[in-house]
């Protein structure tokens, strides 16, 4: 601060020295005047300014310090005081603009959240004709037709539901249901939704549960299960997806298995990132980067672990372990 200081008065202590520099020259061209005075008023006048300096560094710099060690926020009572009229010009500016922003930010939260309502209408809206085109696609008598219309149907259905779920998760812990699931019950309950697509790609699930309940939330649970097992099945074909769940050092680990194309090990360290759709061969199936996010996302907010090995072109397993002691279950 005391460099800074410096070179905001520069010139002010330049100005000084050509001062002192005019007086002894002055001296020196007149015989009329001591040199030896002059260079004594000059010492003096010298010792003065430098007092003064360090007098003004005191009380100038006060403010810009604090305003400096002040941590970046719009609460205006971290803001000091000022006690000059320039430091009374940046304060108020300072005022000024916090309160612009506060505005600003409250007008766009409101409208974030109205758009966010419309969307979850939106989305709630497009669910009742879509659950009524399936209806109707199960009377369809043409095989082929009926499967491909399918799969169709499914890709929107899927879509619809991450996008839900995605604007749900900002508010995930109001949202939270606590019991004890059934994994078997939830496991079938996502895999007759998707059982058309299973079929139509020859995958096969097999399922081997040694631990059949766990202490969660059963609809942020049942999402990523879908996740997991939507990306399973994408990358996979005319393979097994083996669903496991079993004890270990006192913690429930639930590993879901596929033999599909795999993760590039360069790729393993940004799987989760938003967005993120693989330099691979994953972005030829239409990948939105938005899984794996949400996945992590809601895994986070329950507490639960998510463990992922993969080898590329042999498979992947993702593997959720759920915490030993969870603080759950302070709220049974």
């Amino acid at each position: 601060m005391i460099t800074t200081f410096l070179l905001e008065r520069k010139s002010w202590i330049l100005f000084f020295i050509i001062i002192q520099f005019l007086q002894l020259f002055i001296a020196h061209l007149d015989p009329s005047l001591s040199l030896t005075s002059m260079l004594y008023i000059g010492f003096i006048s010298s010792i003065l300014f430098i007092f003064f300096l360090f007098y003004r560094y005191h009380k100038e710099t006060h403010f810009f310090k604090a305003l400096s060690d002040r941590e970046i926020t719009i609460d205006l009572s971290s803001l000091p005081d000022a006690h000059s009229p320039f430091e009374n010009i940046i304060e108020n500016s300072m005022v000024s603009q916090i309160e612009l922003l506060k505005r600003e930010n409250e007008q766009s939260s409101l409208q974030l959240e109205q758009e966010k309502d419309e969307l979850l209408s939106w989305i709630h809206e497009v669910k009742t004709p879509l659950t009524a085109l399936h209806l109707l696609i199960q009377q369809l008598s043409v095989t082929d037709l009926k499967a491909q219309i399918t799969y169709e149907w499914l890709r929107i259905h899927l879509l619809l539901d991450q996008q839900l779920y995605h604007k749900r998760i900002t508010f995930i812990e109001n949202d939270l249901y606590v019991e004890y699931i059934h994994l078997e019950d939830l496991l079938y309950d996502e895999m007759k939704t998707i059982q058309t697509w299973c079929i139509q790609k020859g995958i096969g699930v097999e399922i081997n549960l040694e631990v059949k309940e766990v202490l969660t939330d059963s609809k942020w649970l049942a999402f990523v299960l879908r996740q997991l097992l939507t990306n399973a099945i994408k990358y996979s074909n005319k393979s097994d997806i083996i669903i496991t769940s079993y004890k270990e050092n006192g913690q429930v680990h639930l590993a879901i298995k596929d033999e599909g194309i795999g993760i590039d090990i360069k790729d393993m360290p940004r799987i989760f990132e938003k967005g993120f759709t693989s330099t691979s061969k994953h972005h030829n199936n239409y990948a939105t980067g938005m899984g794996l996010y949400l996945t992590k996302k809601v895994t986070d907010a329950l507490d639960i672990f998510i463990k992922v090995e993969s080898k590329l072109l042999q498979g992947s397993t993702f593997t959720l372990i759920f915490s030993e002691k969870n603080e759950f279950d302070q709220l049974l």
